[in-house]
């Protein structure tokens, strides 16, 4: 097969195949969650997360840490607020600024959805050896990097 058939043949192209790879997981994933807790997407648990391990962490690096435009993250920390899994407060030394902290809600949703997100993960990778996914995850790593190098 010569190249340009195998470039027009989308599930040839490994960029495309990653990308399916990926919908199909938080697809996964989100069905799972939503089968303990409705009132939350990946996204936000991503931040609940980021907030609960980085409790000093800015809108900016949150964005960073999930991939996500400022925009969106300011879009998504105010449904969190509205829904009561976070509380925004004025920051001690920056009033331009505010601090996040999660709530009693958002503890106790971050804690039950750990083994949820620890049991997608386990079924994702089911069938790969820790060789295959220490090589996929360099894979990854190196693209990423290739892609960055601007």
């Amino acid at each position: 097969m010569n190249e340009t058939n195998t470039v027009s043949r989308l599930e040839h192209v490994l960029f495309y195949v990653v990308e399916k790879s990926i919908k199909s997981y938080r697809q996964f994933a989100q069905h799972n969650i939503n089968k303990v807790n409705n009132n939350i997407t990946i996204d936000q648990w991503l931040i609940l997360k980021t907030i609960h391990d980085n409790p000093n962490i800015t809108q900016r690096e949150i964005a960073e840490y999930v991939f996500k435009d400022h925009a969106s993250i300011t879009r998504m920390i105010n449904l969190l607020v509205k829904k009561g899994f976070l509380e925004r407060s004025v920051h001690s030394q920056d009033r331009r600024r505010f601090g996040l902290e999660l709530t009693p809600l958002g503890k106790k949703t971050k804690e039950e959805l750990m083994p949820v997100i620890w049991q997608n993960r386990e079924i994702a990778l089911e069938g790969l050896s820790k060789e295959e996914i220490s090589t996929l995850r360099k894979t990854l790593q190196k693209i990423t990097k290739n892609c960055t190098k601007v």
